[in-house]
Order: structure tokens, then sequence, then C-alpha cells
């Protein structure tokens, strides 16, 4: 869901001498949103890096955290372990989240420009969450079952 769903939404207004204030427009884009418009707009780079980083990296570090519960032998999840923890450095999830609230609160403390984060944001903050501890919990438990098969 936090990459389907909105995750902030940002509306201008300006004030005008005679009119009060009027409203300018305002964006809400999910994710996978912003991936879209950024390569509708040509920005391939950009859209590609967010999409490989913000959502490619961190599904695939998910399921894999997945597979470990599985019952295979410890040689096979200790690797696929030590796999999601070196692919965990790329993900750029982590950073999504804390650039979103930047932005949030960097417009939210302006008269003109306001930022609201929205339900998706909060969807993708708590996998960032779930993710990190998760990969400790599991990474703490396989190493108990690796050290007890010494």
């Amino acid at each position: 869901p936090g990459v389907f769903y909105p995750v902030l939404t940002i509306s201008g207004s300006i004030k005008l001498p005679f009119a009060g204030r009027m409203d300018l427009g305002s964006e809400t884009r999910s994710i996978l949103g912003t991936v879209k418009y950024l390569w509708e707009t040509k920005n391939y780079l950009v859209s590609s890096l967010i999409f490989l980083f913000s959502i490619c990296v961190p599904f695939v570090k998910g399921v894999l955290l997945l597979t470990v519960l599985f019952p295979w032998s410890l040689k096979i999840r200790k690797i696929i372990l030590e796999f999601v923890k070196r692919i965990g450095k790329w993900s750029m999830a982590d950073v999504f989240v804390v650039a979103v609230f930047l932005a949030y609160l960097s417009t939210a403390s302006m008269d003109d420009l306001k930022g609201k984060t929205e339900k998706g944001f909060y969807f993708f903050l708590a996998y960032c969450l779930l993710s990190v501890s998760s990969t400790e919990f599991i990474a703490f438990t396989q190493k108990k079952a690796f050290d007890n098969a010494k």
C-alpha cells in the first residue's frame, strides 16, 4: 500500500491585495505515481533509480527474508541472509521516507506552500521499520541456529 497510496500532498496559494488568498493548485502523488511522472517527463535516470532502490530492492529483500524462514539447510539460509544484508544497504526506502518527511516539514512551515502526509507515507514508514526490525530479528535467530549447528 505504501507504494500505491498517495504519500504527500503539496498545495500552494498566494495572497493577493484585493482578492484575498487564491489557491494555485495542489499535487498528490504516490511513489509509483512519482516514478511514472518522472518517466513521462523524460527524467529516466531519476525515475529508474527511485523505482530500483525504493521499490524493487525492498521487495526483493522482503521476499528473501520470508524465504529464510523456510526449513532449508543452514548453508542456504546463511547465504540468503548475507545477501539480504548486502542489498539492504542499497535499499533507499528509508531515505525516501526521510525525504518525504523533510519535504512535509519544510512546506508545513510556509504560509503559501503547504504539505500534508497521506496514508501511503505511513504504510511506507511502517514497511521501513518492519523491514529493519525483522532483518535484525531473523539475523539474530538464525545466528543462534548457525552457532548451534557448529
